[in-house]
């Protein structure tokens, strides 16, 4: 089964697993990325929300372990993957 690319409003609540209301605040904070083509409906592009999604990524604590001790070390910051 082939995905769809482009999402309506709800369709788009639901794969982001939040609700409704909350997506409709991030859109009319200009906050996550949509398209208004009549000027009243709201659609998305998948690959755009998964950006978003995945925009902050947080680091388990075993990289900020090996970090730490990689600085005490070397004196020095590991570079960023």
């Amino acid at each position: 089964m082939e995905l769809k690319k482009v999402l309506t409003f709800d369709e788009a609540a639901n794969y982001m697993g939040m609700s409704k209301s909350c997506l409709y605040k991030l859109t009319s904070q200009k906050i996550v990325p949509h398209y208004k083509p009549n000027g009243k409906m709201i659609y998305f592009e998948r690959e755009e929300l998964e950006s978003y999604l995945l925009s902050v990524r947080v680091k388990p604590q075993t990289e900020i372990d090996e970090a730490a001790s990689t600085y005490i070390v070397t004196g020095k910051h590991k570079e960023a993957k």
